[in-house]
């Protein structure tokens, strides 16, 4: 290239324009860096709201601008995050609006497992200070779910793994929500079906699970980097339903896990922290009922023996009885006397009243004699007075007629209210002497029964003895026996004579 003096005067050089200059090192960088891969730490990520991504390309000497277009960035594997090692493949290309060159991306790579790590490491720490993963808010998982949803892919075997496990154990309502478990849209997808579960009202046409499980069958670490993105963390942190984290294998790790309620090594164990079997809860069952019934009819014994015990502290049912059954024959004997001798009384009673009527004619013949008397004493007064005083006496008989038969029909009614009254009184004392005696009949009764039960003879009959000396007293020890020359051996169907044996030692016979 030949150097032009600008300085000198009446140069011929060609003049360029800005856009020419522009133009030509645009076309110089996209002819020798057409498609090109970069590795480089990922810095200042921006995304403004028309969704084209800015970020820089950096190492320890250099910075390379790059951009996304909006139609890749939804196409891109790896979402760039600040401070992560990538492998960017794009085109070169030149803003000759700022005077820059800057690389187009359409594909972005972690470079390799150890800077996905990093970055997974730093996202961890950064959502564990946010206090998605502590112990306090992780819930506990409901013992026998009615309904369980499943989150995962509807053509794998992750599914059919757990099915056959649940029918297995308890087979239970699954409701499956599909969604893709790898790739660009597995992230929004599994968050979409955490919180569309959730949004689901009890009682509706889809019924709301009671147990989530985010399943997934094993795989790399690209390919598990789904369950490891913020908003799938974000969405099983604030589920209200329980959720299983079975992503991947025992030995696979992914940050669902954490914010998960219970994790599990596989599909297949989440299966068996979801369901109890339902054969041990039936022998459970079954066990309780047997303990139940045995401690019901061991406390119906106790109370039996309790019952037993305080009977024989009652003492003899004889003395029960000794009171009762004398009161009752010294009451019995005198009830029907008493009776007849009642009415007796009363009868002479009435009887013994003065009737009316012979009132009347006592009253009658003392008046005759008066009469009579004071006839002979007036005599002399002369007929006219006699005939006139003899004629008011004569008056004096219809009215004295008519009045001993009024007394008399009143003294019959009321002698016949005296009757029906004494009959009614007479009633009723029989009605208490039978009531009376009926109670007592029936407590003498129940304290018979006691008496039978409680005695000794039913005890003779259940195979025990009585032994009595010789002046018919109990002997209740060996010692008082072995004192003995001979006692008696009274049994429930007779008695035997026996003696100690002094020769065996311990023994009584």
């Amino acid at each position: 290239m030949d150097l032009i003096d600008d300085d000198a005067p009446g140069s011929n050089a060609h003049e360029f324009t800005v856009s020419e200059i522009s133009g030509a090192v645009k076309r110089v960088i996209e002819d020798q860096f057409g498609r090109v891969r970069v590795r480089g730490e990922i810095g200042r990520v921006a995304r403004p709201a028309s969704g084209h991504l800015y970020f820089d390309l950096k190492d320890d000497r250099a910075v390379i601008a790059a951009i996304t277009w909006k139609g890749q960035a939804a196409r891109l594997s790896q979402r760039p995050e600040e401070g992560m090692e990538v492998v960017a493949t794009g085109r070169m290309t030149t803003f000759p609006g700022q005077s820059k060159y800057q690389l187009i991306v359409d594909e972005i790579e972690p470079a390799g497992a150890g800077a996905l790590m990093a970055m997974l490491e730093r996202r961890r720490r950064a959502l564990a200070a946010e206090g998605l993963f502590d112990d306090a808010k992780k819930r506990a998982l409901p013992f026998l779910p009615e309904v369980i949803g499943v989150v995962t892919s509807p053509s794998g075997a992750v599914i059919r793994d757990i099915l056959h496990r649940l029918r297995e154990r308890f087979p239970s309502r699954v409701v499956i929500w599909p969604v893709a478990v790898q790739g660009a849209a597995c992230a929004p997808e599994v968050a979409a079906a955490i919180d569309g579960f959730n949004a689901l009202s009890p009682g509706g046409e889809v019924p709301r699970p009671d147990l989530l499980i985010v399943a997934r069958g094993g795989g790399s670490i690209e390919d598990l980097w789904g369950f490891n993105e913020e908003i799938v963390v974000r969405a099983a942190a604030r589920s209200r339903i329980p959720l299983i984290s079975a992503v991947g294998h025992e030995t696979d790790t992914t940050l669902i896990d954490f914010a998960a309620d219970r994790r599990a090594p596989t599909p297949t164990a989440a299966a068996e922290m979801a369901v109890p079997v339902r054969r041990d809860l039936a022998l459970r069952i079954s066990d309780s009922g047997g303990r139940m019934t045995r401690a019901l009819v061991g406390r119906a014994g106790l109370a039996a023996q309790r019952l037993r015990d305080l009977g024989r502290a009652l003492g003899r049912p004889a003395a029960l009885t000794t009171d009762a059954r004398q009161r009752f024959d010294l009451v019995g004997p005198r009830l029907e006397p008493g009776l007849a001798g009642l009415s007796l009384r009363k009868r002479a009673r009435l009887d013994a009243l003065p009737l009316p009527g012979a009132m009347l004619r006592q009253f009658t013949r003392a008046a005759a004699r008066d009469f009579a008397s004071l006839g002979a004493r007036l005599g002399p007064l002369g007929a006219p007075r006699i005939a006139q005083m003899g004629q008011r006496v004569a008056d004096y008989g219809p009215r004295l007629e008519a009045a001993r038969g009024r007394v008399l029909a009143q003294a019959k009614r009321d002698l016949a209210q005296s009757r029906a009254r004494l009959g009614g009184l007479a009633g009723r004392l029989d009605g208490i002497g039978a009531r009376g005696i009926t109670p007592w009949r029936e407590r003498l009764e129940r304290v018979d029964r006691l008496r039978v039960s409680l005695g000794y003879e039913q005890t003779l009959k259940r195979g025990f003895a009585v032994l009595r000396d010789g002046k018919g007293h109990v002997l209740t020890t060996a010692a008082e026996a072995g004192a003995e020359a001979r006692f008696e051996v009274v049994m429930q169907d007779g008695s035997l004579q026996a003696r100690p044996d002094t020769d065996r030692q311990g023994s009584l016979f």
